[in-house]
């Protein structure tokens, strides 16, 4: 009888001990924008209401120098997985190129967060944009997430599953691995997002497992698409122009410190027009075009507060991170061009409108920086970051240590006490890229002697300290000290042709060992 009672004690001590190891681990919940523009929330420089993210920050850390890869499949590829996107077969989008690299699907060789945090016992959930991968093996449900909801395209209507284009290709929206349709009469698309995380995380609220929630929202990709209560606050705010508005951000960067007085605004998009050389119907229409775009920001940010009142209902957000990030810059997409999107001219902002805010506001979005989504000058790879985990990371801090995409994976893992395994379902993993910021959200100022790398359709880009070589496709090479103009204003490659071929050496290194292709070659 005493045995039996001792190896019921002991039994019982080890399922305590089991219980508090796994409630010890943080709870992680990573929140990413889609085409979200470096000054497109208040705590880095917009006039948009983001009261949830911009109080997030001030209890937080944000960091200034984050980096994306460039676009939204690329940038999902990286942040899923710890590699450059061109090691996890996602270089460019989900169409196949004809290599390894850019095979458009999540190989075999890496490993997502949530397959990696399940091994240490973690819920997984993802509700939103996936988009690294059309093939079932590359889907959230085989790739390591307990319960999803995900819309697998680039795009959708944010009101139904309705095509967007007329080349053939579907919307496609996946529930746990089986395909629904969004009717006219479904929930606005950033509510259905935001709806799912709420009740995945209501369904596991009893379990004493830590649970890893990644919510990838649509918003603000185009279409620009909002409900008209949100489109009325911001209707006529825009009137006086993207001139106005860049000076304003940039202004209000400054003050805030995440950009230094020294970098000087970079100027208008050169197939920008002046907004005084405008005509008044004109201006109406680009401030609604911009009213729209911010309402789009502003009920994410609605979203995002939901979500986190629901963390803290459940009594899990004292041991809960916090991260938001964009997938990449403000857009210069004009999908009213394009011969292959269906074209739907209703009422704007509706769903029988599609349309895009274009260069001029994409410009505006990425204050003080040059380019776009697509392009790796900084425009197109600067992500606004914010972390939250209170405990750990001091309010109020802050960090202009460069980092990026493929460190993420590598922090949660620390955090979670769970290590990076050399082979995963019989699988070699190819070693991690990343590294852990954990010592940066302690505070602490830690240095980066490796190099961050950027290809993207012939956009390529190498920054090695303070100094970054970068080139669009078929251009030739221009080179920033990013210390003293990290608006890219001041190109230095003709002063210092030694640093340029240092450099681009190292570059074509790195891009031999990835499998860059030459996109003229392989388009």
């Amino acid at each position: 009888m005493k045995k039996r009672i001792v190896i019921l004690i002991l039994f019982c001590v080890i399922i305590a001990v089991q219980t508090f190891a796994q409630q010890a681990k943080p709870n992680i919940v990573v929140i990413l924008a889609d085409d979200l523009g470096f000054s497109d929330i208040g705590a880095f420089g917009s006039e948009i209401h983001t009261p949830v993210l911009d109080k997030l920050a001030k209890q937080g850390l944000v960091m200034s120098q984050f980096y994306n890869a460039a676009r939204c499949c690329p940038s999902r590829a990286a942040l899923l997985t710890g590699l450059y996107p061109h090691q996890a077969g996602v270089g460019d989008m989900v169409q196949n190129k004809g290599s390894e690299a850019y095979q458009g699907f999540l190989n075999s060789n890496c490993a997502t967060m949530g397959e990696l945090l399940k091994t240490g016992g973690y819920n997984t959930i993802v509700s939103g944009k996936w988009h690294v991968g059309l093939v079932p093996s590359a889907w959230a449900v085989n790739r390591g997430f307990d319960k999803s909801f995900t819309l697998q395209n680039n795009g959708s209507s944010y009101f139904n599953s309705q095509p967007l284009y007329n080349d053939g290709r579907v919307v496609t929206f996946l529930l746990n691995g089986q395909e629904v349709q969004r009717q006219d009469t479904s929930l606005y698309l950033t509510q259905a997002i935001t709806n799912f995380a709420l009740k995945s995380l209501d369904e596991i609220k009893d379990q004493p497992n830590p649970f890893l929630l990644y919510v990838a929202y649509n918003a603000p990709h185009w279409p620009i698409q909002a409900l008209p209560e949100d489109i009325a606050k911001y209707k006529g705010k825009y009137l006086n122009g993207w001139d106005e508005l860049r000076l304003r951000r940039y202004k209000k960067l400054q003050a805030l410190g995440i950009i230094k007085k020294e970098w000087v605004l970079s100027p208008r998009f050169e197939n920008v027009k002046a907004w005084s050389s405008l005509s008044e119907p004109e201006k109406e229409l680009w401030d609604t075009r911009m009213a729209i775009y911010a309402a789009m920001i502003d009920r994410m940010d609605a979203g995002i507060g939901q979500i986190l009142d629901k963390i803290k209902e459940l009594k899990k957000d004292k041991n809960t991170l916090v991260v938001f990030l964009s997938d990449n810059g403000g857009s210069a997409d004009e999908v009213k061009n394009w011969d292959y999107v269906t074209q739907k001219n209703g009422v704007p902002g509706s769903v029988n409108s599609i349309d895009s805010y274009e260069a001029p506001w994409g410009n505006a979005s990425n204050t003080p920086f040059r380019l776009f989504k697509k392009n790796t000058h900084e425009g197109g790879i600067s992500s606004p970051f914010i972390a939250y985990y209170p405990g750990l990371i001091e309010a109020g801090s802050s960090s202009d240590l460069p980092a990026h995409f493929i460190d993420l994976l590598p922090t949660l893992l620390e955090l979670s006490g769970i290590e990076y395994p050399e082979t995963f379902k019989g699988n070699p993993l190819t070693k991690l890229e990343g590294r852990s910021l954990l010592d940066v959200f302690k505070g602490k100022k830690t240095g980066r002697n490796d190099a961050f790398y950027w290809e993207h359709e012939g956009s390529r880009a190498i920054r090695d300290g303070d100094w970054k070589l970068v080139a669009e496709l078929n251009a030739p090479w221009e080179l920033y000290n990013l210390k003293t103009d990290r608006t890219e204003v001041y190109d230095l490659a003709t002063k210092y042709p030694d640093r340029v071929k240092q450099m681009e050496k190292k570059y074509q290194i790195w891009a031999a060992k990835v499998g860059v292709r030459d996109w003229n070659k392989i388009k």
